[in-house]
């Protein structure tokens, strides 16, 4: 009798498990649809989409060249913002190389615009684990984590792409030597920029979340504002085309605004945490003392 009980939860147990993999799995599915479905949208566009969109940073008509140059001028310094054009010609050292990279382009933005869809995905498989009291806390999550991606990614294309290409390609240790760099180059550095942008910008989210859970306090991130500036400058004076300080300054003001941002979300999470801390210990309190 008692074998046949054990039997039987473990074989329920062993369901639930196998239930939630079974679940997994068709998010999972779901997701690769939908990525595969704008792929092949993407890919049936493919010259267009590379003319306009891919190729942007290094078109020397892009949008951000004479914004940033108009805004320059606009706010009296001269041409400190002023980059000239690029011209870089790619080329690839293989026959299935444009095919290859053509499908790449489709399925990293496949990616890209699917993402909102690909994270509520990942919220509802997750979201049956969470408490009623901790869903409240979660509230237009999915508007929120998709902003700050989509926001990131439009800062890496329009802002830090055209600096990192006009940079890297204008620059020459000797005239000898002529920059001409495969489309994978191209497309691994656009993607990097791209994707690290929209993840980077997810820290406000990451900041909330782990501020929730009690892993971080508003002040850790505050102790740490002075070695987070430091690092935030260093990224700046990297990634501009040139040591002239308004250039740096461009790069540096969203991402020390970021960081504050983050400070703020912090400090608003961890009354909540302390508020939900305290009403444990209130309604179980033989557990606490």
């Amino acid at each position: 009798m008692a074998k046949s009980f054990f039997s039987r939860r473990n074989a329920t147990a062993e369901m639930s498990f196998v239930d939630h993999l079974e679940a997994l799995r068709w998010h999972i599915l779901r997701s690769v649809i939908a990525i595969l479905v704008m792929a092949v949208v993407i890919f049936i566009n493919i010259e267009w989409i590379f003319t306009n969109i891919i190729a942007g940073p290094i078109n020397p008509d892009f949008i951000s060249y004479k914004a940033l140059c108009d805004f320059s001028h606009w706010a009296h310094m001269g041409d400190a913002m002023c980059m000239p054009p690029v011209h870089i010609t790619m080329q690839t050292t293989t026959f299935g190389g444009q095919f290859i990279s053509g499908i790449s382009i489709a399925f990293i933005l496949g990616f890209i615009i699917s993402f909102p869809y690909i994270f509520w995905e990942f919220w509802r498989f997750i979201k049956p684990a969470l408490r009623p009291k901790e869903l409240k806390n979660t509230r237009f999550i999915i508007f929120w984590v998709s902003f700050f991606f989509f926001l990131g990614a439009a800062f890496g294309y329009f802002l830090l792409g055209p600096f990192t290409f006009n940079f890297l390609g204008g620059f020459k240790i000797a005239n000898l030597v002529e920059t001409k760099p495969t489309i994978n180059d191209y497309l691994d550095n656009l993607t990097n920029i791209i994707l690290g942008c929209g993840l980077a910008f997810e820290l406000p989210v990451l900041s909330f979340a782990l501020t929730k859970i009690g892993l971080i306090t508003p002040d850790v991130l505050k102790k740490s504002q002075k070695f987070a500036i430091v690092v935030i400058l260093i990224v700046a004076a990297v990634i501009t085309p040139s040591p002239d300080w308004m250039s740096q300054t461009i790069v540096f003001i969203p991402l020390f605004l970021l960081y504050q941002l983050s400070i703020i979300v912090s400090v608003r999470a961890y009354k909540d945490y302390m508020k939900a801390d305290e009403e444990r210990r209130e309604e179980e309190p033989e557990e606490w003392s």
